[in-house]
């Protein structure tokens, strides 16, 4: 299962480990947001151990959206090091997420 990220969890587990993250802004209400979900649970899977994957509910989080100016959702950013390195603004296919985050990992 993806992890689950919020306001109070954010620095720890995103921006001070050591490791590639990548972060799904979405909302319950959200169709393409929806439609993107179970992808991003299994590269939760598929990449567990190599880069924590995980999933931000706008709507209860909303400190985090606006540090990273979300402003459409879904919006998928991948981090290395406590730093954005890319971003995906609505759905795309699993295959061109696992190429994107393959990158950031061999980088």
């Amino acid at each position: 299962m993806a992890f689950e990220f919020t306001d109070d969890n954010f620095k720890s587990t995103a921006l001070e480990e050591d490791k590639v993250t990548v972060v799904d802004f979405w909302a319950e209400w959200c169709g393409p947001c929806r439609m993107i979900s179970p992808i991003i649970e299994e590269l939760s899977k598929e990449y567990d151990g190599k880069a924590l994957i995980g999933k931000v509910n706008v709507d209860d989080n909303p400190q985090i959206s606006m540090r990273y100016g979300i402003r459409s959702i879904p919006t998928i950013l991948i981090l290395k090091n406590g730093e954005v390195v890319d971003k995906q603004i609505g759905t795309t296919s699993k295959q061109a997420l696992a190429n994107k985050i393959e990158a950031v990992l061999i980088q």
